[in-house]
């Protein structure tokens, strides 16, 4: 019997996305990014609402190319507001041009920003309830950000964008996603 995390066996896409992409490394700028503007979104929301939006993300929003979405006016905003294939939600929308900019203006580029928050040392979970909400280095890496001007990057944010690049390895102990030696 194949063994997965409980999260992942209720939908199709959730199956695929846990098995091809949550918790592998994601380390070019404009994945990062991505994943930083879909975690956002997806503040209030269950994941599979953003998943199924999530082509519809990626058109609507330039490939999530950070020079592009930094350079978004007011009719990018307005345009986006009446996408009905993505989350419209104003703030949200905002805060991803916001953060588009923001991310524009790292020397080093988002990915190092957010890869010295990794922790490859985090125990093992090996059960759902052993998965945390936040952990001290996600709350961390919020507040770095925020002092960067990025917005809708609260610590709960924050960790699941951490799950969702691989900075942490939360599949379970049993679980086939998880790679060996991890």
């Amino acid at each position: 019997m194949v063994v997965r995390c409980a999260w992942a066996t209720s939908d199709p896409l959730y199956l695929a996305y846990h098995d091809e992409e949550w918790g592998r490394p994601v380390r070019d700028d404009d994945g990062v990014y991505e994943r930083v503007t879909l975690e956002a979104f997806q503040s209030g929301l269950a994941w599979i609402t953003i998943l199924r939006k999530r082509e519809n993300f990626r058109a609507a929003f330039d490939g999530f190319a950070i020079a592009k979405v930094a350079a978004y006016g007011e009719g990018d905003v307005a345009r986006l507001m009446a996408d009905p294939g993505i989350v419209r939600n104003r703030a949200k929308i905002e805060a991803a041009v916001a953060n588009a900019r923001a991310a524009q203006e790292l020397a080093d580029g988002i990915s190092a920003l957010v890869w010295k928050y990794a922790d490859p040392d985090a125990p093992i979970p090996q059960t759902m309830a052993d998965i945390p909400a936040t952990t001290p280095g996600s709350t961390a890496l919020a507040k770095d950000l925020k002092k960067r001007g990025f917005r809708f990057v609260g610590p709960t944010t924050a960790y699941a964008l951490m799950q969702a690049i691989g900075l942490v390895n939360d599949h379970l102990a049993e679980c086939v996603a998880r790679r060996p030696g991890q």
